[in-house]
């Protein structure tokens, strides 16, 4: 059993949630920024959950404290000694607090691939721009969204029929199987590189 604890933070239904735990991936927590069905699931699978509510730190307007609400996060996801954090489907954008407490150890999944169409409306401006293809990318995340380095990336055709549903749909499609992929090989590194450094500290 690994000894990797991986943390998903959530907003929304919990389909990606649904595909990591299908895949085994070992999710020690659970966290959303709202209540939401993905909370519902994580309890079902008997995975801790913690909600730290957006509505605690000025709610969804020009008075959410950005910087408060990403030290909670921080402080909680510290408390349950995560290595690992998966963004998945979560709706706020976190602040440096974050990745400088887990540094090249965030994970995010986007709907498009990088370095085209980052931000929120991807699948919308992917067909808006005619592009033919789009596809999804699973990437480290930083402190500047959707920008930092590509981890995996698998390509969707667009289709002359689409719309911003039917896109969207097989782009998770795609997401399902991709993203619980890329964080067990994300688990595999980190295992090594713990491994390695335990042989290192061993030696005489």
């Amino acid at each position: 059993m690994t000894s990797v604890r991986v943390a998903v933070l959530v907003s929304g239904t919990g389909s990606i949630l649904d595909a990591m735990l299908a895949e085994d991936v070992p999710v020690a927590l659970v966290m959303a920024d709202r209540p939401c069905r993905a909370l519902e699931i994580a309890g079902a699978a008997g995975v801790d959950t913690e909600l730290v509510d957006r509505t605690s730190f000025g709610g969804f307007g020009g008075g959410f404290d950005r910087w408060a609400f990403t030290r909670k996060v921080t402080e909680v996801l510290g408390a349950h000694d995560i290595d690992l954090v998966a963004m998945a489907g979560f709706g706020t954008v976190l602040a440096r607090p974050l990745f400088d407490a887990f540094s090249g150890r965030v994970v995010n999944t986007h709907p498009a691939l990088l370095p085209a169409f980052p931000g929120w409306h991807a699948v919308e401006e992917a067909l808006a721009a005619g592009a033919a293809v789009t596809g999804c990318t699973v990437h480290l995340a930083t402190v500047d969204t959707d920008a930092g380095p590509v981890l995996a990336q698998e390509e969707v055709p667009v289709l002359d029929t689409d719309t911003v549903e039917t896109l969207h749909e097989r782009i998770k499609q795609v997401e399902r199987r991709l993203y619980p992929a890329t964080v067990k090989k994300m688990i595999g590194e980190l295992e090594g590189a713990a491994a390695g450094r335990a042989d290192r500290e061993a030696r005489p």
